[in-house]
């Protein structure tokens, strides 16, 4: 899927309107912290859309409510650190009502990231569609206090449509120490050990090697995972832009097994660090390893 997507403020009178039926609580970032993202992007920006930016703008993709027009609604999500509850969105159109159409890209209509503003706690998760209503749930429960970033990643039905990524916040209570994202390139998950090989360069293709091994041992099992042996997705630190990669090569087929190496041809849009998540399955069961890389010029 391109994480590029044309980029707009998001319009608020449809946010108010579709809270209001809702009945939705989530925080939605405010006015002023989406125009310092987006002037900062248009200033940093160096063109390319599989650096993340959004289709005939220079701005990446992922700092906005609004894009292509389209708006992802408040999200109704849990405010306290250990509760079981859902994550309850919409997709509206530019007159307010609920897209119930999409295009199927890697193997799901919509993709949902979910992730603290300091990189922590991240999450892939794939929610279910209500067609009567447009509503998006999904089951979540938050293991931490601070403010989440919830991005929706798909593509619209129609002719030439491209991927848009769109993005809310919602706030969960309770005291906050952030973390400081430092460059790592090794990690280590369930008992696998990820190395990842390979730099950023601002403005350029890098290849990204990720070898996976467990015990020692090359991984040769990988399973095929949304349509690929690894699914890669890269957040800028600091205003967390979303670029979305995925491995160089074919898609593989039904009952195929890769590794222990995946390959990602990356582009970043600025220097700066980003911070980078791969999930990968085997035996049935995804994994995620998390990388810290910084992008030169």
């Amino acid at each position: 899927m391109k994480a590029g997507t044309r980029l707009a403020l998001y319009t608020a009178g449809l946010a108010v309107a579709f809270g209001a039926a809702f009945g939705i609580s989530g925080v939605v970032v405010p006015d002023s912290v989406v125009t310092a993202w987006t002037d900062r992007s248009t200033s940093d920006s160096h063109g390319g859309e599989h650096g993340g930016e959004q289709p005939g703008t220079h701005q990446p993709a992922g700092v906005s409510a609004s894009a292509a027009g389209l708006t992802l609604s408040p999200v109704e999500a849990p405010s306290t650190v250990g509760a079981a509850g859902t994550l309850r969105f919409a997709i509206l159109d530019d007159h307010g009502a609920p897209v119930t159409r999409y295009t199927r890209t890697h193997d799901k209509d919509l993709h949902l990231i979910v992730v603290r503003s300091d990189g922590a706690n991240y999450a892939h998760l794939h929610p279910v569609l209500d067609p009567s209503t447009g509503t998006w749930s999904v089951p979540w429960t938050p293991n931490a206090a601070g403010s989440y970033r919830v991005y929706a990643d798909f593509t619209p039905t129609g002719d030439d449509a491209e991927g848009v990524t769109l993005t809310r916040t919602v706030q969960v209570a309770g005291d906050f120490t952030p973390i400081t994202p430092v460059v790592r390139t090794t990690a280590q998950v369930d008992g696998f050990t990820v190395v990842l090989n390979g730099g950023l360069v601002a403005g350029s293709s890098s290849d990204l090697r990720l070898t996976v091994s467990r015990g020692g041992r090359p991984v040769t099992d990988l399973e095929p995972y949304l349509g690929a042996f690894g699914h890669l997705v890269a957040l800028r630190d600091g205003d967390l832009a979303f670029l979305h990669v995925h491995p160089d090569g074919p898609e593989p087929g039904p009952g195929a097994r890769g590794g222990p190496e995946i390959r990602f041809a990356a582009e970043t849009p600025t220097a700066g660090r980003y911070l980078l998540y791969l999930d990968f399955q085997v035996d049935g069961t995804v994994h995620t390893a998390e990388f810290v890389l910084d992008a030169t010029r």
